[in-house]
């Protein structure tokens, strides 16, 4: 104990208070019950209370000590024009600000990422809508070719519906196509194999057409033409003989 005390003397100093500007105290008193908070009441485990006694012991000190600084003549307050230099140099606080300006363009990178992504998200799930329809349009009208083609039905209407389907996927007047006539390729197949449709029978007489004699020619018809007269015309010299009358002749020639 002795040996403590003499250490004490040794770099105890005995000067003004001015000089050493130490100040103990208590805390303050507590605006809202206005009295001083009991020590052993502060839960050190509680840091927000912890952090507040200090604040208040401060805040104690503070107003213990102005009053001596202003009796001794001491100013208090910085002057307008004093100049004092930053904690940190500029160059830290620039590579701060850097590393804050990298830190937010990783947030926009992150976020216009996001967005991307969100928006093909959305794009596929169009596309698979889109798709899903055309299959199912495809598959209606399919079973309608089938009972077009089993004679369960006789109506054309999903042609119709094809086309005006396809012609209102394509927005735009730009894109929009004018209907015009068959090109030169179209045409010449028309007039080589027709049009299509029904064949069989399309030669047959009508009620009208068997009683319209107009176009009857009655010399063409006896084969009384010119060049044609009788016996006597070419194609009778070339006829052939009938099957009876070639029998005769084989006989003949045994």
């Amino acid at each position: 104990q002795e040996g403590l005390k003499q250490c004490l003397s040794e770099f105890q100093q005995q000067l003004a208070w001015v000089e050493r500007l130490d100040v103990t105290s208590g805390q303050v008193a507590d605006p809202v019950s206005q009295s001083a908070s009991n020590k052993d009441a502060v839960d050190p485990e509680n840091d927000f209370q912890r952090e507040m006694s200090f604040y208040r012991q401060a805040q104690a000190a503070v107003l213990e000590a102005l009053p001596k600084l202003r009796k001794l003549q001491v100013p208090t307050r910085r002057p307008d024009d004093y100049f004092a230099e930053m904690a940190k140099s500029d160059q830290q606080m620039q590579k701060i600000r850097q590393k804050l300006k990298s830190k937010q363009e990783a947030m926009e990178r992150s976020e216009k990422a996001k967005q991307l992504r969100a928006m093909r998200k959305y794009g596929k799930k169009v596309q698979t809508e889109i798709l899903q329809r055309r299959q199912k349009e495809k598959k209606n009208m399919l079973n309608a070719v089938k009972k077009y083609q089993k004679g369960l039905s006789d109506k054309l209407d999903f042609l119709d519906e094809e086309q005006t389907s396809s012609q209102g996927n394509k927005k735009g007047s730009a894109s929009q196509r004018i209907k015009k006539g068959p090109n030169a390729k179209r045409r010449y197949k028309n007039q080589k194999f027709g049009f299509g449709g029904k064949k069989k029978g399309s030669k047959w007489n009508t009620k009208e057409s068997f009683n319209d004699v107009s176009s009857f020619r009655a010399k063409v018809a006896h084969n009384k033409g010119p060049g044609k007269a009788g016996k006597g015309g070419k194609k009778a010299l070339n006829k052939r003989p009938g099957k009876r009358a070639r029998q005769k002749m084989k006989s003949r020639a045994r």
